[in-house]
């Protein structure tokens, strides 16, 4: 069968294992059945996210024009201490950035490649921790705004890392870590205007088991900039990442607004 359509995010449905689709205008198709099998994936143009126009995508499934004036895409988003919604201060579109900012936050840990620290949208427990290939996470505060989970993300990065190193997470890591007892170490790191919200009694640990035949022992990045044509035996997903038996790895995020042709 062939699907066509422009890529975005794949989403998730939390399970043992759990269960991935990429969705399209017209079709989608549940990813875990495709494990084990060839699959050719071309690509076919570029579309962008937010004007729908056949532009070459900048970053993040933005066009250059929208990913400098979209509020989607604003700086805040990366940097949540830079949020000013709670001040009645406009980024770039103010009645969107209250609706996104003004919400419950979640500031948790988790491991991928090892313990780092994060912020999310309480909506986006446990999706952001899927994309990101957490095995564990637990969240450590819930605060009622974007900026306040930033400043005690800001006070954590002392301690734990921001970042995922994508391609120790896509290998077999059998590091376990006691994420309970580390975030009992917490509450004394941060911020005292978000102490109020600490997570002192609820230790709601999630382990997330991942759809994977194995895992490579090295990885090659697909860029369909450079690679517009390939195929492969599909051997694991984790994360947004595709994973293929010669140890190729797609991220289906890092192209969003690519159009592609999939055959299975």
């Amino acid at each position: 069968m062939t699907y066509q359509g422009v890529l975005s995010k794949m989403q998730t449905e939390l399970g043992n294992p759990i269960q991935y689709y990429l969705v399209f205008e017209d079709s989608f198709l549940n990813v875990n059945q495709l494990l084990n099998k060839e699959i050719e994936i071309n690509f076919a143009g570029y579309q962008c996210l937010n004007c729908n126009k056949k532009k070459k995508i900048f970053r993040q499934g933005f066009c250059y024009d929208c990913f400098y004036s979209s509020p989607a895409v604003g700086d805040w988003i990366m940097r949540p201490e830079l949020s000013t919604a709670h001040l009645g201060i406009e980024d770039r579109d103010l009645e969107y950035e209250s609706k996104v900012q003004l919400q419950p936050h979640v500031v948790y840990l988790a491991v991928a490649s090892e313990i780092k620290v994060g912020v999310t949208r309480k909506t986006q427990v446990p999706t952001r921790w899927i994309d990101q290939g957490a095995v564990q996470a637990i969240a450590v505060v819930e605060v009622p705004n974007r900026y306040l989970a930033g400043i005690t993300e800001v006070a954590l990065k002392d301690h734990y890392t921001d970042k995922t190193n994508w391609r120790k997470m896509l290998q077999q890591n059998n590091q376990i870590f006691d994420l309970i007892a580390e975030k009992a170490k917490i509450e004394s790191l941060i911020p005292a205007e978000v102490k109020e919200y600490f997570y002192a009694q609820k230790n709601d640990l999630y382990e997330l088991q991942y759809p994977v035949l194995s895992y490579p022992a090295k990885v090659n990045s697909l860029n369909l900039d450079k690679t517009p044509s390939y195929a492969g035996k599909l051997t694991g997903i984790k994360g947004q990442y595709l994973l293929f038996e010669d140890g190729t790895v797609f991220n289906i995020r890092g192209s969003e607004g690519y159009i592609v042709t999939i055959n299975v």
